[in-house]
C-alpha cells in the first residue's frame, strides 16, 4: 500500500467525525453540508452532488475513519 500525503490532520478528521456522528448520525444532506463546510474552510471547492455521494458512501461504512479521511481526499483532489 502506498502512502499518500495526507492533507488532513487526524485532529482534524476526528473533529469532523464527531460532528458528523452527533446525534445519532444525521441525514446525508447534513453530511454532504458539513463535508463541503470542512473542505471550503480548507481553500477547497466542493459540488454539492460530489459531497452528496461522498456523504452516502461514509455513512454506509459506518463513518469510519479510514472512509471519511478517503473520501475527504478524493474530493479534494477533483478541485
Amino acid at each position: 500500500m502506498t502512502a499518500m500525503k495526507e492533507r488532513f490532520s487526524t485532529t482534524e478528521l476526528t473533529a469532523l467525525r464527531n460532528d458528523l456522528l452527533q446525534g445519532g448520525m444525521i441525514d446525508s444532506r447534513e453530511a454532504a453540508e458539513l463535508l463541503q463546510v470542512f473542505l471550503m474552510g480548507r481553500g477547497y471547492g466542493v459540488s454539492p452532488q460530489a459531497a452528496l455521494d461522498a456523504a452516502f458512501r461514509v455513512e454506509s461504512a459506518g463513518c469510519s475513519m479510514p472512509i471519511l479521511q478517503q473520501e475527504l481526499e478524493n474530493l479534494a483532489l477533483v478541485m
